[in-house]
């Protein structure tokens, strides 16, 4: 499972007040309208809520992506992504991430929301999360989350081929970045507001925050290769030494840095990964430069339209005025 961009292009029939047999049609319909394995079929199947779930999580990791990335070469362009998810780039590195964390993400949401028929609010057994309940609080079902995703990405077989394990390896980058970002949020009762009874649960970060941690990632991915571990006997992803005064062998990169294979092109020109950046928007004092590969860039003037010397009238409403003002766009040249 991967982005590929496909699967949020395909719109799902709508969900409605119906039978639960027609419902049941409707989730095995969605199901087989996703680019899945044969098992991740089966599982979604027999799993009401997941192809629901599944949609959600391609739309936030792919917007979360284009987010990120709006400013780079590389801009997570729907177009040449299922040639780029074949090669071992930083950038496929990133969307193996990504996407392993949006549906992490997503599927934890779905669970305390109760859009998911198997699972439901945070159900660890502490107390803190036993008092959330009973004042009606819904945790993030994380647990069931990274558990159920494992089995649905099917992680267990994890092959000798370099490729296999280094995509496996930012598939559990994207996992960890959600654990780590998960928070302990209290709310306080008694009388007038004070704190004399505290009930706290677990609540994800918000996604944008996973995103803005996975791209620090991107940034100082490692290139790894693998080699054979005598200890053990068997092969493992090692790169080079972080500090000049470790020993001369390789170091095995740690679980939280993104790792990669091979060198990304340039994405200057239109390939089979992307459409180049020429045409693109940039920033003359930020990113031109770079963005334009040294091609340059056009300078045109624009009119805007803004609201603007905003009013709030009584009761309800807010007036505004139309105002235009001149812009400045700078675009790459081809």
């Amino acid at each position: 499972f991967s982005l590929t961009g496909k699967e949020a292009l395909t719109h799902f029939p709508a969900l409605g007040p119906s039978t639960n047999s027609a419902q049941g049609k409707v989730h095995v319909k969605q199901c087989d309208l996703l680019k899945l394995s044969r098992k991740q079929k089966r599982l979604c199947r027999r799993e009401p809520g997941l192809a629901e779930t599944l949609r959600d999580a391609i739309r936030l990791g792919i917007m979360e992506c284009q987010y990120q990335f709006r400013s780079e070469r590389w801009n997570c362009s729907l177009e040449g992504r299922t040639s780029l998810l074949k090669r071992g780039f930083k950038e496929t590195a990133f969307l193996y991430a990504v996407s392993s964390a949006a549906l992490t993400h997503s599927l934890a949401r779905a669970c305390s929301a109760g859009r998911m028929e198997r699972c439901t609010c945070d159900d660890s057994p502490d107390l803190e999360n036993r008092k959330a309940w009973q004042w009606g609080v819904c945790g993030d079902n994380l647990k069931y989350s990274t558990k159920f995703l494992k089995k649905f990405l099917g992680q267990k077989r994890i092959g000798k081929d370099l490729r296999a394990k280094v995509d496996i390896h930012n598939t559990n980058v994207g996992i960890k970045a959600v654990k780590n970002g998960l928070k302990t949020t209290c709310k306080c009762h008694g009388v007038s507001g004070s704190c004399a009874v505290r009930t706290c649960w677990k609540q994800l970060s918000p996604f944008h925050e996973i995103g803005r941690l996975l791209k620090l990632r991107y940034d100082d991915a490692i290139k790894v290769f693998s080699t054979t571990n005598d200890a053990v006997g068997h092969s493992e992803l090692a790169g080079p030494q972080r500090h000049s005064h470790s020993p001369k062998h390789p170091a095995s990169p740690r679980s939280t840095d993104l790792v990669y294979v091979e060198d990304s092109p340039s994405f200057c020109r239109p390939s089979k990964y992307s459409l180049g950046t020429a045409g693109r928007t940039c920033s003359r004092e930020g990113n031109c430069d770079s963005m334009c590969c040294g091609r340059g860039y056009n300078t045109q003037s624009r009119l805007v339209t803004f609201s603007c010397h905003c009013q709030v009238q009584w009761c309800c409403y807010v007036e505004c005025q139309q105002c235009m003002q001149e812009e400045v766009v700078y675009s790459c040249k081809q």
